[in-house]
């Protein structure tokens, strides 16, 4: 009998360690991630891309940098397979390969804009903006969570985006598009000498 209280009394901190951090769990909403997010500016990171085509034996993998200013500004430098660039500045999105250049209006093409806004959005903590277009589900906590976004639109390109990460930053973009192809990006954070 003695052996038993012992070994209760010993668990006790456990369990309450483990009642405590799930109760912080599930007092962490929205609003929390997205001030966690908010407290990022700028960031820059590597990235690896997987796309997964349904034409395609095999995904198409790429890689590169990834550079964020808040409020705006987006930025995605493939460097392999070959160079290319994303850059977001505002409503304005210009595609750079090789020698040429092809800028658009946001505003012109609702799809890709409602796409890039999700990925703004989120870096910047914006949750009015996320919930404009997406239907926003926030799973697990500070410390490893998932933001599932569903578009409002029901003739959207994309059907879903899950954006995971740990605490104020992302590591991973998931996106699935209706016609059954996706792509997954995992995101390393470039840490300052």
């Amino acid at each position: 009998m003695n052996s038993i209280r012992r070994f209760l009394h010993a668990l006790a901190p456990c369990l309450a360690a483990s009642f405590f951090s799930c109760a912080a769990a599930a007092d962490w909403q929205l609003p929390d991630l997205m001030k966690l997010l908010a407290e990022t500016p700028a960031g820059h990171a590597t990235f690896v891309e997987q796309k997964f085509i349904g034409m395609l034996d095999k995904p198409v993998e790429s890689s590169g940098e990834l550079s964020f200013t808040a409020p705006d500004e987006l930025e995605k430098r493939t460097l392999k397979p070959r160079p290319e660039a994303l850059i977001l500045k505002g409503d304005e999105l210009t595609l750079e390969r090789g020698k040429r250049s092809m800028k658009m209006s946001l505003q012109e093409h609702p799809d890709i804009a409602a796409f890039v806004e999700s990925i703004r959005a989120t870096l910047v903590g914006d949750q009015r903006a996320l919930e404009r277009v997406w239907k926003v589900q926030l799973d697990g906590a500070p410390a490893r969570w998932s933001l599932v976004l569903t578009p409002l639109n029901a003739n959207a390109i994309v059907a879903k985006i899950r954006i995971d990460g740990v605490r104020g930053e992302v590591r991973q973009i998931d996106i699935e598009q209706r016609d059954g192809d996706h792509s997954i990006m995992t995101i390393s954070k470039v840490v300052a000498p």
